[in-house]
C-alpha cells in the first residue's frame, strides 16, 4: 500500500504527520468563585494535543505567612472587567509566542491556606517555550488584572494587597 505525501497546507498544524504546531490557542481563561483543582485534569486535557511535548503548569496555592506575618486566611475580589483583562493577557502571550496553547483561571471569593488562587497552564512542543509562555502570563495577570486580596492575619488584623491596582 503506498500513500501520497501531503504538504503542509492540507495539514491541520494539531501535530499530525509530525508537523509541529503553528499558531498559538489561548484554550480557556476565566475569573471564578469554585475550587481550580477539580479543574486540573479537564484542562490538561484541552491544552494538550499530540504536538505538544511539553507541559508547564504554575499553581498559585494560598500560603500561611506573607512578609513576615502569619495569615489565617483570605479573599480575593476582583473588578467587574478582570475576565476581560485576563482574556487579553493570554491572548498577548499567544501573539508573541507561538506554538503555544494556554489556560489561565484565577480564583477569588475566600480561599483556605493550601487551595489554588491561580492556576496557570502552558503547552508547547519543546519545555523552553511552555516555560516562557507560562512565567508570561502568571506574571501579567499579577501584575494587570485587577485583582484584590484580603488577608487575615492571625493576629485577627486585616491587610489588603493590591488596592492600588486599577485596570490598564
Amino acid at each position: 500500500m503506498t500513500t501520497k505525501p501531503q504538504n503542509e497546507e492540507s495539514l491541520d498544524h494539531s501535530g499530525a504527520h509530525g508537523v509541529e504546531p503553528s499558531g498559538s490557542t489561548v484554550v480557556f481563561t476565566d475569573i471564578t468563585e469554585a475550587p481550580l483543582e477539580p479543574l486540573y485534569a479537564a484542562a490538561k486535557a484541552e491544552v494538550m494535543t499530540d504536538a505538544m511535548g511539553a507541559l508547564v503548569i504554575f499553581d498559585g496555592i494560598v500560603r500561611n505567612h506573607d512578609h513576615g506575618s502569619a495569615v489565617r486566611g483570605l479573599s480575593y475580589s476582583a473588578h467587574p472587567q478582570a475576565r476581560e483583562y485576563i482574556a487579553e493577557v493570554a491572548a498577548e502571550v499567544a501573539a508573541e509566542l507561538d506554538g503555544v496553547r494556554l489556560w489561565a483561571v484565577h480564583r477569588v471569593g475566600p480561599i483556605a491556606i493550601g487551595e489554588s488562587a491561580l492556576t496557570v497552564m502552558a503547552a508547547a512542543a519543546h519545555r523552553g517555550r511552555a516555560f516562557d509562555a507560562c512565567e508570561l502570563v502568571a506574571d501579567r495577570v499579577k501584575a494587570r488584572v485587577p485583582i484584590w486580596k484580603e488577608q487575615e492575619l492571625l493576629d485577627g488584623s486585616i491587610e489588603w494587597v493590591g488596592v492600588d491596582t486599577s485596570p490598564a
